[in-house]
């Protein structure tokens, strides 16, 4: 009978060390709208500089959907995109599966890690007027 009890409370403490899940539905921010902005990378041999990329969003509760354009369209990605936010940050990918990032978002600005395939780069964005 000891052991049941002990084995109790101890899925009973591990199970409070998760996040609460009102945590991690919350949305804090609306990206709604058009974001332009900056995709730099630095790849030695391969590419490196900033290409401009502009996102069209709609957000629906946590839901996120959207266009995504990046360079020219005959030389970057483009596309649809899905995403969702979590509090602050808004985390997307393209439905090729080329593009991601995870970006906070701070009133008319976005700014974080990235990835288009596989490279590394650095994500800014402004909301457009």
């Amino acid at each position: 009978m000891f052991h049941l009890v002990i084995a109790f409370l101890v899925l009973t403490v591990a199970g409070c060390a998760h996040p609460d899940w009102i945590e991690q539905t919350l949305v804090t921010v609306d990206v709604t709208g058009e974001w332009r902005g900056s995709w730099a990378s630095s790849v030695p041999g391969v590419f490196a500089g900033d290409r401009p990329v502009v996102l069209t969003l709609t957000q629906k509760g946590p839901k996120v959907t959207g266009q995504i354009t990046m360079g020219a369209q005959s030389n970057g990605p483009y596309g649809p995109i899905e995403g969702a936010v979590s509090g602050d940050i808004f985390d997307f990918h393209d439905l090729r599966n080329r593009v991601n990032a995870q970006l906070q978002v701070n009133g008319d600005e976005m700014t974080g890690r990235g990835t288009d395939g596989g490279f590394a780069a650095t994500v800014t964005l402004r909301r457009a007027p």
